[in-house]
């Protein structure tokens, strides 16, 4: 049996996640005290007392997402769960190299806190829209929106019939209207500050070609399967690249998890807040089945079973 570990991304946040495990496990508290130090604010009260609009800040959602999964990834390890491959969703690739030990705890949080302020305001100079359209096969969707003026693209291929486009706003309205008529079953603009992985994003690439400079890169425990190209790597010299791509590049997710299937993964693990991933994965293959792992109970229950 072959285990792929799964981190969530933007979408899978709520206020309280990560209490439960900081609460019940001293090193996961610990981990989540190191974070605080490190970014200098309080990503604890945020993450457990909120208000939402602040956790739903794209420059404390992804350092908050990460460090839920990392403490969980810390657990798990404990339990002596582990993976023959990972992936992560957008943000999420991040926390799967972290915890397959390619990037340090801390270079990987400095990276996705720099990444979601460099986000957050290539979102304000080129404000963007996002929207999911479901019910519609990539092709007949990339048809659709070719002759919507200004950018739209596929941002996201969640899963079949989930993909999300991305754009000027005025664009991705008008790719929305055409999807509809095209026989899309619904589209629904989503509620995200920028244009996430379309070229509107193109401002954020040199501040986080800069980090990713200064991170230090190792060889992971597992093969990480990449967001922008679907297969797996683990050459520590092409992280940064593949990271750098990532922001302007499409999530294949869909491929990334046939691709997980076809390297023989028969069971995955949701690592961190949410159940997102395991309802894409519900949509992509059923026959792999997804276990979501957030509290140290979910992560014994799973080493018992």
């Amino acid at each position: 049996m072959k285990t792929i570990f799964l981190f969530p991304g933007q979408g899978s946040q709520y206020v309280g996640m990560g209490k439960q495990l900081a609460d019940s496990h001293d090193g996961a508290k610990k981990l989540l005290q190191e974070a605080d130090d490190i970014l200098g604010i309080s990503l604890s009260k945020i993450l457990f007392e909120g208000p939402e609009e602040d956790l739903k800040a794209t420059q404390n959602t992804q350092p908050a997402l990460y460090v839920v999964s990392m403490m969980t990834a810390l657990v798990l390890k404990e339990q002596g769960i582990t993976a023959d491959f990972a992936a992560g969703h957008s943000l999420g690739e991040y926390s799967a190299l972290a915890a397959m030990g390619a990037l340090s705890f801390a270079d990987g949080l400095r990276l996705v806190r720099l990444r979601g302020n460099l986000m957050a305001e290539a979102g304000v100079r080129r404000p963007g829209a996002m929207a999911a359209v479901l019910g519609m096969d990539p092709q007949p969707l990339e048809d659709a929106i070719k002759n919507v003026p200004g950018c739209v693209v596929p941002a996201n291929f969640n899963s079949p019939g989930q993909i999300v486009i991305s754009g000027e706003v005025a664009s991705v309205e008008a790719a929305m209207e055409a999807c509809t008529a095209a026989g899309a079953k619904k589209v629904v603009r989503l509620p995200v500050s920028g244009a996430f992985h379309s070229p509107l994003m193109e401002y954020a690439l040199e501040g986080l070609r800069e980090g990713l400079v200064k991170a230090t890169f190792q060889k992971p425990t597992a093969a990480v399967i990449a967001n922008v190209d679907a297969q797996p790597h683990t050459s520590p010299s092409e992280f940064a690249l593949l990271l750098e791509r990532q922001l302007v590049s499409p999530v294949r997710w869909i491929d990334s998890m046939k691709q997980a299937i076809e390297l023989g993964a028969t069971r995955a693990v949701e690592v961190g807040s949410g159940k997102v991933l395991m309802g894409l994965m519900r949509g992509i293959d059923r026959s792999v089945p997804v276990t979501p792992v957030e509290t140290l109970e979910a992560a014994q229950a799973l080493a018992a079973s």
